[in-house]
Order: structure tokens, then C-alpha cells, then sequence
């Protein structure tokens, strides 16, 4: 269970509520077993995510760290249920959320984000 929480920021602007995997064992479990998500997940020192066994189709964000809650978005796609990315070994961060959240944010590859965390 994530207990970490915060809000994902572009600059001034709250993109969303925030779980952060923190724990190996979160990172490993990410959305499986969920029927959706409020907000997003960050997975940090993540570098590549699967949807085997997903119940539903999900935004993923492949970030760059710039600092220790500063994040640069490398890669933006949608994942289908029973997918794999390839590993990317700059990756420090990948943020998940429910397909169709990351066009409605209006984020995008070079996007600089900020994770604001509350406890």
C-alpha cells in the first residue's frame, strides 16, 4: 500500500493528486490489481513498466530526474493491458495514470515537473 502522497505540479499549475511508490515492493505492484487511479503514481527509480494483468489502459511518463522533486518528461505513450516497455537506462521516474489523464493535463515530452510531497 503507497502511504507517501503528494501533488504533481508543472510549475504553478497542480496537475494532479500524487501516490509515490517509494517502498520496493509499491514500485513492483504499481496499478495491479487497481480499477483505476485518482491522480497519478510515481514510481521512482523505475526504469521500464508492464501492464501484464492490468484492468485498464494507462498513460506512462518515462522522466529524467533534475533534481531530487524535479522531473523532466523524456517519453509519453499509452499502454494497452499485457504490454512491456523497454528498459531505458536514463530513466529515473516513470508516472502513471489513467489513459487519457496526461492529454487532458496537457503534458507532454519536455515538460519540467515538480513532485510536492505531503507525507
Amino acid at each position: 500500500m503507497v502511504t507517501t502522497r503528494g501533488w504533481l505540479r508543472r510549475d504553478a499549475e497542480v496537475l494532479a493528486s500524487l501516490e509515490i511508490a517509494d517502498e520496493r515492493a509499491d514500485r513492483r505492484r504499481g496499478l495491479l490489481g487497481r480499477d483505476g487511479v485518482d491522480g497519478a503514481l510515481l514510481l521512482p527509480s523505475c526504469r521500464s513498466v508492464h501492464t501484464f494483468g492490468m484492468r485498464f489502459p494507462i498513460d506512462v511518463a518515462i522522466c529524467r530526474p533534475l533534481g531530487r522533486d524535479q522531473l523532466l518528461v523524456d517519453a509519453v505513450l499509452t499502454m494497452r493491458p499485457w504490454r512491456l516497455t523497454r528498459p531505458r537506462s536514463w530513466s529515473g521516474a516513470v508516472i502513471e495514470a489513467e489513459a487519457g489523464s496526461f492529454e487532458r493535463w496537457g503534458l507532454a515530452c519536455g515538460n519540467e515537473l515538480f513532485v510536492e510531497r505531503t507525507g
